[in-house]
């Protein structure tokens, strides 16, 4: 099994929309359920010139995860970068957010002159902490209570790389 990085495309819009549409992907996000896709076709029609949005593609063609690397726009901030991914339920644990996220570390680092990316992730989500910590994302603190899922407030952790 191989994994492809690419920049997404105007038609992977419906690929996004069965992606985020699974409850494990928007329970784990601040995605909302049952994404329309006209909302993924704007979406991509729309992406900024400072936002990068990747998709993981298996040996068939398929999407199996994306990434959003989203370069901050204020001038006094324009070396970090927010990411947020999402990996197919039948594709998480076989490496896709590790590719999602080497891609996303090397394009940050090596070609946008990024040295801070930062992230949120509900405590909860142990997976996900262990990828990101992986990766050489490090805790920087807890924000109590900072998101709403499945009817209940629930606390996120801020994560940052910081490449010197």
């Amino acid at each position: 099994m191989s994994i492809t990085i690419r920049r997404a495309e105007p038609s992977d819009a419906e690929a996004l929309q069965a992606t985020m549409s699974a409850e494990i992907c928007f329970s784990n996000t601040l995605q909302l359920p049952w994404p329309s896709l006209t909302m993924w076709q704007q979406r991509l029609a729309q992406l900024g010139p400072d936002q990068h949005l990747l998709v993981a593609e298996n040996d068939a063609g398929d999407v199996v995860g994306n990434l959003m690397l989203a370069q901050a726009s204020n001038p006094r901030r324009r070396h970090v970068a927010e990411i947020g991914m999402a990996v197919v339920p039948e594709w998480q644990g076989r490496g896709v957010g590790s590719a999602l996220l080497q891609a996303a570390i090397s394009l940050g680092e090596q070609w946008l002159a990024l040295t801070r990316l930062e992230l949120d992730v509900y405590t909860d989500n142990e997976a996900a902490l262990a990828l990101y910590r992986r990766h050489g994302f490090e805790p920087e603190g807890i924000a109590r209570a900072a998101a709403f899922r499945d009817g209940a407030r629930v606390d996120v952790m801020r994560m940052a790389r910081i490449r010197d």
